[in-house]
């Protein structure tokens, strides 16, 4: 499926062909798998503040329902993601923010149900409504250089269900020995899921910290998008946790007072490194990737620009009735443009939403500046990353920053604005999670030869049905300990909203003008740095923001894909249809269908008798009691070596299976 830059790309069904594709059956099993997928995310970006992708997952059950219960066609498998994947991604969206408001003025008055669907069909409709124009920008002119790396893998799976074979196989494979891995390593508990390994706070370089989370949906995300962007990735981890960390840990040692913005009241000398990421060098991470997004805004303008051209030109085209090719159709651009300001007014004029009018028509306007900002760096990261790891909350901070910024310079000050900033920030975020998904399903359909306006509706199809949902699993999960005396579950340990609580940390210090500007204005220092080394800088950015352990995984799986590159002597990208990338696809699918199965298991409650007493636990929990081994955690550090192991085991799994000759 992929095109060298001499000959024009040919999708996997010609655009000559229309086969069955936006039917009722597809709809209505993306709609399911949106609603179940969202539900999912809520409970485990809560929970965790980490999501899953959706879409290659889905895929896979797509694939397994329709050959089991009746043919579909590769075009309706495709829509069926296309519309499931959106559930994800909203909720990721909604997580990320939405909670906020429990701890910022006001709250009982703004966080209910209507507020929670109505933000989440705006900033939802808008990521889609501002990925058209984009589409052609990013998807069909920098195909080869934008890897796109779930957005392949899942094109990966629904031609390999379409072609069966070996290649099925080799997917399936892949799914099932990351489900087996993951279920052993998380359920059963055989070996620590995250090795660790960290200097002493009393030595010549305290603090320092590498650790890695050894999932087969890491190891296989680094093998689709290669040594190069992985090795620029960890870097920024490298950075972070092997520079920042241990050198505010010498200079701030010795202070007696506590250094803001920090966690609390904790001075620097009682944090572990972990809380000196979370304190500041998040903060640094946050503005390394606010001007690495702005810098790519800049270097993408003209592109963005003759995507609109060639917009107008389509339109054009269609009124003085030329015939579009069926891969080329999307929604007009008139469209985009009436119903982005539709939905700015419904924020503006809606009464229930905090601001008055006409104050609520600049809330209305930093929607649209910021939102097509960030929808634009969003689309691009995950092009380059994937949206598993789209730091889309280091956009929102960088959104609120901005919005926060500009209402204290219009003396919007003190706690009756603090809503009105995070609803900005909420829209953006979640055009921006959206948008990244969005992308994601495009580079698929482009692919295996889709229709762009029938993805495009089947993506707000997703939004408006999952949004039902996720607002009220939302509301239900914070109301969950209502019966123990805790009003809101949402910022208990139980139920953290890491995400949510930094966002509305950084409202308060901003409105009250205490953010610590100096740690921002280092991080875009950084990228300015590594841009002027000739080296992109966005890549390095996410790396900064990300935990190290994030990104170390994702770089072994690009090195192993460097590794059998170099033996094949093959250039740096690998051909789509490999054994190496249809394993890898599988990795990332069984790894993320193992991670949503024991989200939802951790968001079930069930009661057990624990020390002679009837107590809520998790299903999770039950069966770790039950069934769990854990013998790691009275190992110390052989425990590091024995995940240590288990994660080799599985590259070289990964690596026999990339040398295998794949049969067509």
């Amino acid at each position: 499926m992929s095109a060298s830059s001499q000959e024009p790309f040919k999708p996997f069904v010609p655009a000559t062909e229309s086969p069955a594709e936006f039917s009722l059956k597809a709809i209505l099993l993306g709609i399911l798998f949106g609603v179940v997928f969202g539900a999912a995310t809520v409970y485990l970006a809560l929970r965790a503040g980490l999501t899953v992708s959706a879409s290659i997952p889905i895929s896979v059950l797509a694939i397994a329902v329709f050959k089991r219960f009746g043919r579909a066609t590769i075009l309706e498998n495709n829509i069926v993601q296309t519309i499931g994947s959106a559930g994800e991604s909203i909720a990721s969206g909604v997580v990320f923010t939405i909670p906020a408001l429990i701890f910022l003025a006001d709250s009982e008055k703004y966080f209910n149900y209507v507020n929670i669907l109505t933000l989440s069909l705006v900033g939802g409709i808008l990521g889609v409504l501002f990925m058209v124009p984009l589409r052609r920008a990013l998807i069909v002119k920098e195909h080869d250089t934008l890897p796109y790396p779930e957005g392949t893998a899942c094109a990966e799976v629904l031609v390999a269900g379409e072609r069966g074979g070996s290649m099925a196989g080799k997917v399936f494979v892949g799914l099932g020995i990351a489900f087996l891995y993951k279920t052993l390593m998380s359920v059963a508990g055989l070996w620590k899921e995250a090795p660790a390994w960290t200097t002493a706070r009393g030595s010549s370089y305290p603090n320092a910290s590498v650790a890695g989370e050894i999932t087969p949906e890491y190891l296989g995300v680094g093998y689709i998008i290669g040594p190069k962007i992985a090795g620029v990735l960890v870097a920024g981890g490298v950075l972070s946790a092997l520079v920042l960390t241990p050198l505010i840990t010498i200079f701030g040692d010795g202070l007696q007072s506590v250094l803001k913005p920090g966690l609390g009241d904790k001075l620097i000398s009682q944090m572990s490194p972990s809380e000196l990421r979370l304190g500041y060098v998040r903060y640094i991470g946050a503005g390394a990737v606010a001007a690495a997004g702005l810098i790519t805004l800049v270097r993408t303008l003209p592109t963005i620009v003759s995507a609109f051209r060639e917009s107008f030109a389509a339109l054009g085209s269609a009124k003085a009735g030329k015939t579009q090719l069926r891969t080329e159709r999307e929604i007009p651009i008139t469209w985009v443009i009436g119903g982005s300001l539709a939905l700015v007014a419904i924020v503006a004029v809606l009464p229930q939403l905090p601001g008055t009018f006409p104050g609520t028509l600049l809330m209305g306007l930093l929607v649209v500046v910021f939102g097509f900002f960030f929808v634009t760096v969003s689309s691009r990261i995950v092009g380059i990353i994937g949206t598993t790891s789209n730091p889309v909350s280091g956009m929102g901070i960088a959104t609120l920053m901005g919005t926060c910024l500009l209402f204290v310079a219009i003396g919007w000050k003190g706690d009756a604005y603090q809503a009105s900033a995070l609803i900005v920030g909420g829209i953006v975020v979640l055009a921006a999670a959206n948008a990244g998904a969005t992308s994601q399903d495009l580079k698929t359909g482009y692919l295996v030869g889709a229709t762009p306006i029938s993805q495009q509706f089947g993506l707000i199809i997703g939004v408006v049905t999952s949004a039902f949902v996720i607002g009220w699993t939302l509301q239900t999960l914070d109301a969950s300990m209502q019966f123990e005396g805790v009003k809101h579950a949402i910022g208990t340990e139980k139920y953290s909203a890491p995400q949510a609580t930094l966002m509305a940390t950084i409202i308060k210090g901003l409105l009250s003008q205490d953010l610590p500007w100096g740690l921002v204005f280092v991080g875009m220092g950084i990228s300015v740095v590594v841009e002027l080394c000739g080296i992109r800088s966005l890549s390095f950015a996410v790396g900064a923001y990300l935990p190290l352990a994030t990104t170390l995984p994702i770089f072994v799986g690009g090195m192993l894909k460097g590794m059998v590159d170099r033996q094949r002597g093959a250039a740096e990208s690998e051909s789509e249809i490999s054994s190496g990338m249809l394993y890898s696809t599988g990795l990332v699918a069984g790894g993320s269908l193992t991670g949503i199965l024991i989200a939802l298991m951790s968001g079930i409650a069930v009661t057990a008798t624990v020390d002679g007493q009837a107590k809520e636990i998790s299903v999770l929990q039950w069966l770790l009691d039950k069934v769990g081994i854990h013998g790691w955690v009275h190992l110390g550090a052989w425990a590091d070596l024995i995940g240590l192991a288990a994660f080799a085991t599985l590259c070289v799994l990964l690596l026999r299976a990339a040398r295998e000759k794949l049969e067509l």
